[in-house]
Formats: C-alpha cells, sequence, structure tokens
C-alpha cells in the first residue's frame, strides 16, 4: 500500500523531473550536445578510393588483396558516460533561503541526468560522505533517471563527514573508460581545512587526467558573512563541533567573511592548480545562467 511518504517523494521527484525537463528543453540541450560531444572514433567500413580522400586514411591490406584503393571509414563515438558524484555530508542540509545545497546538487543532477539521457548517454551516481554511501552503475532511460533523482534528493547518509578523494578514488577504480565526471559538493572539509584541502590535490590530477573532471561547488550567502542579530550559537553540521560567536560585533562578521573568502579563494585556486574545470553556485541565485555560461566558455575554448 503506498504510504504518504511514498506519496511525498514521487510528487517531489515529479516536480524536478517536470522543473529539470523543461530547463532541458529550453535552454541546455544544444549545449551539453556541443559541449559533450563523441570524444573518439569508431571503425564503420572500407570502400573504395574516390579523388578528394585522405591518403591517410588508406587500407593497405584491403587495397592489396583487391587490387583497388580502400579507405577505411571511421564513424564519431557519440555515447558518453556521465559521472555525478555528490555530497550527502551533514553541511549540505543548510540552506538560508529556500532551498538547501544538497537540494540545489539535486536539481543540478537533474538537469545534467537529463541532457544526458536526450543524447542517449549513459549516467551513473555516486553518494559519499567520507566513504562510497551509495553507487548506481550507468544506464540509460527515464526510470533510471528517475531512480537516480530519488536517490539524490532521499537517501539517508550514514556518514556526515566529508572527504572529496573517495568518490574520485572510487570512479577511477569503476569507470574503466574516459567518463564525464562531475563533482559536486560544498567543500565544506574536515579538521585543518587547509591541510585537508591539500590532501584532496593528488586525486583531483589524477582523476583530471583519466576522465574529464568538472567541479561544481554549491555555497549558501550565510556561509560567507553573518547577519547583525545580536549572539548566536552555530554548529559544525558534520563534526558537530559549536561556537559563540557576537554578530552585534561589526569586527567578528567582518573576520567571519574576511575567513569565508580566503577559504573560497584558496579552494579555487587549488582546484584551478590541478586543470579542473570549476563552477561555483550559491542556493541564492538561478543556477541555470551560470551553467549556460560555463558550457558555453567550454564550447568556445574546445574550437580554437
Amino acid at each position: 500500500m503506498e504510504t504518504q511518504l511514498t506519496r511525498d517523494i514521487l510528487k517531489k521527484v515529479r516536480q524536478i523531473e517536470v522543473r529539470t525537463n523543461r530547463l532541458v528543453n529550453d535552454s541546455l540541450a544544444g549545449s551539453y550536445n556541443s559541449v559533450f560531444k563523441g570524444r573518439g572514433m569508431n571503425f564503420d567500413e572500407v570502400r573504395e578510393y574516390v579523388p578528394g580522400d585522405d591518403v591517410r586514411a588508406i587500407d593497405w591490406n584491403v587495397t592489396a588483396r583487391t587490387g583497388i584503393p580502400h579507405i577505411k571509414k571511421f564513424t564519431e563515438e557519440r555515447e558518453l558516460t556521465i559521472m555525478l558524484m555528490i555530497d550527502i555530508s551533514g553541511s549540505g542540509e543548510f540552506g538560508s533561503s529556500d532551498s538547501s545545497k544538497r537540494e540545489i546538487m539535486a536539481e543540478i543532477g537533474s538537469v545534467l541526468a537529463f541532457s544526458a539521457v536526450r543524447n542517449n548517454d549513459k549516467v551513473g551516481l555516486i553518494l559519499y560522505t567520507d566513504f562510497v554511501e551509495l553507487y548506481i552503475p550507468p544506464k540509460k532511460g527515464r526510470s533510471h533517471i528517475l531512480r537516480v533523482i530519488r536517490e539524490i534528493l532521499f537517501f539517508t547518509p550514514r556518514g556526515t563527514l566529508t572527504d572529496i578523494k573517495v568518490p574520485l578514488d572510487f570512479v577511477n577504480r569503476v569507470a574503466k573508460r574516459k567518463c564525464v565526471a562531475f563533482l559536486i559538493s560544498d567543500f565544506c572539509l574536515p579538521g585543518s581545512f587547509n591541510d585537508s584541502l591539500q590532501e584532496v590535490l593528488p586525486a583531483l590530477r589524477v582523476t583530471n587526467r583519466r576522465h574529464d573532471l568538472i567541479s561544481l561547488i554549491i555555497s549558501d550567502p550565510r556561509e560567507s558573512e553573518l547577519p547583525d542579530v545580536g549572539w548566536i550559537t552555530l554548529e559544525d553540521a558534520e563534526s558537530g563541533q559549536q561556537v559563540d560567536l557576537n554578530t552585534s560585533d561589526a569586527q567578528v562578521r567582518n573576520e567571519y567573511a574576511q575567513l569565508a573568502q580566503e577559504r573560497k579563494d584558496l579552494t579555487n585556486r587549488a582546484i584551478r592548480s590541478c586543470g579542473v574545470d570549476l563552477l561555483e553556485l550559491s542556493t541564492d541565485s538561478p543556477y541555470m545562467p551560470p551553467l549556460l555560461g560555463f558550457f558555453q566558455t567550454r564550447m568556445r575554448r574546445a574550437v580554437r
């Protein structure tokens, strides 16, 4: 018997499907196809040489056997595998506007997944905290994509911490061929932030060499600025550590904002130093314009 919880889940998944499908139809389909077009060539057939053909494509074995020049014909390998690596640690539940960071991650994952399906590509999912919580192998089709969306939205993690190395090492083990790997996280790292970030860099470099790695960082404005509301208690959603701050003190607010900006700048420089493409998104702003702009930038870079 269908429970109210099941109905609520199905309703939310359907809302995500309708919204993201419309966005894909209206905006993203062409950009996705242009940016992530086939990454290789497959042998198709051998045919007789005609003037103007590239002589480098001549099949000398067939030519010698038949006495007539033949060339090899290739077709573009169109099918791709998209791997979504989504952070579901405790910090993702935070959101000071209408949507939490995890909900934004789910919508972005849905947009990418529906774009992939429209282009007959496979989509796989890795949900992680400080270990791989769930792995769904790449497949095609609407029912598969709806399952992916459902898991992103409603999967209950056992862990609360974040370890970015975990999904990177995992995708390198399970993806035998080159794929397009989206690393979606808020990059709220445990312990000493600088030390934790440095530990991630080797895995970023290795994964970027093996695959087309793209990093999407989701943030919330309240993570970079404090409101002037007097004394508040801040709690780290992953470690549980608490700290009391007097937000009426302008110096406290300024130091908080400065520390947040320093971490942001450090993260961006570190990721880009590994050759990884980076897109920053916020819970309080529409994600489609920057996502489209990001794809268009990659498109222009690809044709140069």
